[in-house]
Order: structure tokens, then sequence, then C-alpha cells
């Protein structure tokens, strides 16, 4: 974008743009390209009008080009589109190509490997990147990235499990009796190479692409499923220790008048009752589990857990910047944990037992169904 390109409009072209602008239906794109060319009969600067219309630096560059290149009626009307380079045969091959294994050697296919896939396959002797991206695009296909995702079995073991959660969520409040969400979370400090520069007006905070690996540190976070009260602790490691000290400051620091707290968790190897005794003396540890009643997620079903939710509000809220230091990660999370809490903010959790039944029922055992 060398060439500054200058807009001088007469005064029937500016009465026939204000005309266009004040009256009738026309398609938004068109009434744009309008106040780009009134805006840069104006004197207005390419940037001020990109950011005042709402549109790219490239769409007041190409209006501005057609202009002085044509005339009005071509910088307002659309620019033809080329014609599909691929046939709609081509583009099944290109899809069905995109969806078998990559050649041999290469762990994924990219758009330089179909291009150059579908020439051999077709009879183009060249195709761009761009075509290809574009109908894989519409196709809903990237085949060079992949989801990590588990089946799971849904079986009666599930719907015991599931079931037992769902009824505990269903519960009216019963403070002798809470029911706490628990769950754990990493989280990587990260630091800055170069000093931030804050946003002032029309412009963006601007900060460097590279950043600093200062290590990770762990959340435990706690959700009391009937009230609103969260609770967050960060600790170096999450092992079963710092688990089992969890579990003592939810009998003794957080619920000391509870008769049972009920603690809904997933099935991690140190989200057990032996964690409490590698940590402490036999004695201590049974009077902590005697204060405690576990009930498990089903395997693979961590979206039945409700402190899930939490920690994405959190990383949302909180967590979504680069903190490298692990006290004030500490002072911002206590932070906004007193605001939640002050504010009384809850999870409303929808799902019950009964649209468990009715959503999921082709996937419960057959045993179920018949009786």
């Amino acid at each position: 974008m060398n060439v500054r390109y200058r807009v001088e409009l007469s005064q029937i072209e500016r009465t026939e743009l204000r005309a266009l602008l004040s009256g009738g239906k026309h398609a938004s794109r068109k009434l744009k390209r309008a106040q780009i060319l009134l805006a840069a009969d104006a004197g207005t600067s390419d940037e001020e009008i990109a950011r005042s219309v709402g549109v790219s630096g490239s769409t007041v560059y190409r209006t501005k080009r057609r202009f002085v290149e044509g005339n009005l009626e071509r910088a307002l009307s659309e620019e033809p589109r080329p014609e599909r380079k691929l046939t709609g045969k081509e583009e099944a091959l290109l899809v069905a190509t995109a969806c078998a294994s990559p050649p041999q050697g290469r762990a994924r296919w990219t758009l330089k490997l179909l291009a150059g896939a579908m020439v051999k396959l077709t009879e183009h002797k060249s195709l761009s990147h761009e075509t290809v991206r574009r109908r894989l695009a519409e196709n809903g296909l990237k085949p060079w990235r992949k989801d990590m995702w588990c089946i799971p079995q849904v079986d009666g073991e599930y719907v015991a499990r599931m079931e037992d959660v769902l009824d505990l969520y269903a519960e009216a409040p019963d403070s002798r009796r809470p029911v706490v969400c628990f769950d754990e979370s990493p989280v990587q400090l990260i630091g800055e190479t170069r000093q931030p520069i804050p946003a002032k007006p029309g412009r963006l905070e601007r900060y460097d692409y590279e950043y600093r690996r200062n290590g990770t540190v762990n959340l435990f976070v706690l959700l009391d499923v009937h009230r609103p009260w969260r609770k967050v602790k960060v600790t170096e490691r999450r092992a079963a220790r710092d688990y089992a000290q969890c579990m003592r400051d939810l009998v003794d620091i957080h619920y000391p008048d509870a008769e049972i707290i009920r603690v809904v968790q997933d099935n991690l190897s140190t989200h057990s009752a032996g964690a409490l005794y590698q940590a402490f003396p036999p004695a201590e540890a049974r009077r902590i589990l005697r204060r405690l009643e576990f009930h498990y997620t089903p395997k693979h079903a961590s979206w039945l857990n409700m402190v899930e939710i939490e920690i994405g509000v959190l990383r949302g809220q909180c967590l979504d910047r680069r903190i490298d230091d692990p006290k004030r990660l500490r002072r911002e999370i206590t932070a906004w944990e007193r605001q939640r809490n002050a504010t009384r903010s809850r999870i409303k959790w929808m799902f019950t037992t009964d649209k468990a039944r009715a959503k999921m029922a082709g996937a419960y055992p057959a045993t179920s169904k018949e009786s």
C-alpha cells in the first residue's frame, strides 16, 4: 500500500452520497463505502476512517483506489468475485484427501501438502494455499488440528454415580450436612520479557509475544453447592499431603459446626481417604474422615462437578493475563474470591436426575429401561 490515493468529490457526487446515506434501503457494505468516500474527501486519515466506520484499513484503501482509478459507481459496487477454481467433484476430492491419512513421514496434512496432492490428482498445474484453505473452511475442516476427547462408558456404575451427584445438587440446603464440590487446577507462572506499553486513547495495550516461564503452582478450589461461597488455595504442589491438608481445613476451619460434609470430587488417585493416612497420624486421619463423606463423579464426566464451572469463571475473570510471582497470584485470587463471595455469586445448576433420564435414556443400561 505504498500508493496514497486522494479522494476529491464533486458537489454532485457529495450530494449523491449524502442522499444514499439519508434514505432508502441499501446493503451495509455500500453504505460504509459511501461513508469512507465522504470522510476521505473531508481529509480524514485512513486510520481514523477505519475506526469510525468500523472497517479494516484495507477496505478503506480499496474503496479509495477504486474511486480514483474508476468512478463513483465502481467505488460503491461490489468487486466481481473470482470464479471457483475447484469444481464440485474436485472439492469433494479435496475433502476426502484431507480426511484421509497424511503422506508417509508426515504427522498431519498442511495446506501446502494438500495443494500439492490436488495438483497430482487433478489437471490443475498449480493451486494456491488460500484456495485450499477456503474450500476446507467451507466444509468445516482443519486437518492440521486435532481434538482429544474421551468416550465415556455409560454403564450401571456411570449412571449410579451421576444420579448420586445430581440428587445431592437437588437437595434443600442443610447447614449441618453441606455439599461441597472440590477440584484442582494447575496454573503457569508467566512473566514478561519486555515491559508492556499501557493503553491510551486510540491505541490498545501492547505487549511482547515472548514470555518467561517461572514454573507452575496448583489451585485447590472448593465450592459450596447451596450457598454463595468458594475458597481457592494456592499450593506449590498437588501431592496427597496437600489434598489432605485441604480436607482438614474444610473440617476444622470452613465447616467446624457441620455434622458431615459431603464432598463431590473426581477419581484422581490422591482424592481418597488413604491420602489422609499418608499425611497425618491414624487418630487424626480418622477424626477428619468421620466428618467427611466422599461422592465421586463418573469417569470422564468432570462436567458433573459444579466447581469446574467456577474454575472457568476464575480463569476468565482473574487469570487471563501474565502473572509470574506466586505472591501476586495469591493476592489477585484472594481479591477475586472476596468479590465473588461478597456479591453472593452462585452457579445455577439446571441439570437434574429427571432430565438425565429423559435426555440420556438411550445411554442408560437396557436393564434399567426395562424396569
